[in-house]
Order: structure tokens, then C-alpha cells, then sequence
């Protein structure tokens, strides 16, 4: 086993970072946000994920405060589209650094759908998506009580929009749906097998109690 201190990593056996190499599979946090103004961004986030259940709350990190980050915080809202393996040439698409103002639904041929309790759109074609008001916004800080310029958006789920072609015995089939996640590098993974296996009787709060 080897160890090493992230900063000091040897880079002639690690030459790319192996940290998202490892904390893997990372949903996509693919995220459309509107400002006060009506400029529309959407982009995917490397970090992102579900925190809580009750009430249901998500968030996503921005390692700078790009445009989605800074139209969320600034209108207190945003949407989040689910990314599929279909849709995986088109999200990598809304990645592009575009100046702000231009449309990346438009520059990545995606239509808008809208949102019904929030203004900002989400992805038509996506199989479900999460209408959310912005809960806490956090600005990260390191061990040395540093500001890293990262900036994480919390948000409640206050909508949600399924598409029934998807939902199998009263459950969301993700076999069917193909979302995909982040992995290290420039890999990817795509979900089309499950399996299933039933807790122990004391462990409810295993793995979060979801």
C-alpha cells in the first residue's frame, strides 16, 4: 500500500491526480440556474450529490464561482437535469467555457423544458430533474482556515419531474435509464445493472438511512 501526502504525491508513478480517481462514481450534478437579469447557464458539476432525505436536500460544489454557481446564489434557485448515457455527448458539451449571456442549451442543441415552482429551465430531454431553492451556500475553506475560492450550493427540493416511461414497479427503473456518473481523468461510467440486497434489522441508519 502506498501512502503519500496529496501535495507531495510522486509524480512519475501518479502523474495525474489520483484523488477523483478514487472518490468515484460521482453523480452529475448538470445544473441550470437563472439570474436576476434572465441569462440561462447550465453546466455539469464534477461534485455533487444528495445530503439529506428530510427534507430532501442536494448540493453542489464549484471549485470557482462560475455562472451556474453565481445565478443560483444570486436568484436563490436552480433545477438539476439527470445526466444519461443518450445525453452524455450534449452534457460534455455544456462544459465549454461560453461567455456569459450565450445559451449552452443552444450551443449544445439541448431544448428547454420548463420548471414549474422556479424560473430557470431544465434539460426536455432529461428523465428526471429536481427543481430546488437554494437552503445555504458555503464558501469552503482549508485546514489553515484558508479561503479556497471554492464555493458549495445547498439546495431543497421543493419539485421533481419523472418521466413515466421510466418508473417500473413503482420505482425509478436506473437500468433503463442509463444515468452516468463521474469518475478520475476524463472517464465516465454508465449505470445499466443493479442488484439488490436487503440490511440487517438493526441497520436503518446504514449508509445514510436511505
Amino acid at each position: 500500500m502506498i501512502f503519500f501526502e496529496p501535495e507531495q504525491r510522486d509524480r512519475a508513478l501518479f502523474p495525474h491526480d489520483p484523488f477523483k480517481g478514487v472518490v468515484v462514481p460521482r453523480p452529475i450534478g448538470w445544473i441550470s440556474s437563472m439570474s436576476k437579469a434572465g441569462q440561462v447557464n447550465l453546466a455539469p458539476y464534477s461534485f455533487f450529490n444528495g445530503v439529506l432525505s428530510r427534507p430532501r436536500i442536494v448540493s453542489f460544489c464549484s471549485e470557482t464561482e462560475k455562472d451556474a454557481a453565481a445565478f443560483a446564489i444570486e436568484s436563490g434557485e436552480f433545477a438539476w437535469s439527470m445526466a444519461t448515457w443518450d445525453l452524455r455527448d450534449k452534457m460534455n458539451a455544456t462544459s465549454e467555457g461560453l461567455p456569459r449571456g450565450q445559451s449552452e442549451f443552444e450551443y449544445a442543441g439541448l431544448a428547454t423544458a420548463p420548471c414549474r415552482m422556479i424560473r430557470a429551465p431544465r434539460v426536455a430531454d432529461s428523465p428526471a430533474a429536481m427543481e430546488c431553492k437554494v437552503t445555504q451556500v458555503v464558501r469552503v475553506l482549508d485546514a489553515d482556515g484558508r479561503e479556497t475560492g471554492g464555493v458549495v450550493v445547498y439546495g431543497q427540493v421543493i419539485g421533481m419531474h419523472i418521466d413515466e416511461r421510466f418508473v417500473k414497479n413503482g420505482r425509478f427503473d436506473l437500468a433503463s435509464v442509463k444515468p452516468i456518473a463521474r469518475c478520475g481523468y476524463d472517464e465516465y461510467a454508465v449505470v445499466d445493472k443493479v442488484f439488490a440486497m436487503t440490511r440487517p434489522a438493526s441497520g436503518g441508519n446504514a449508509a445514510g438511512g436511505g
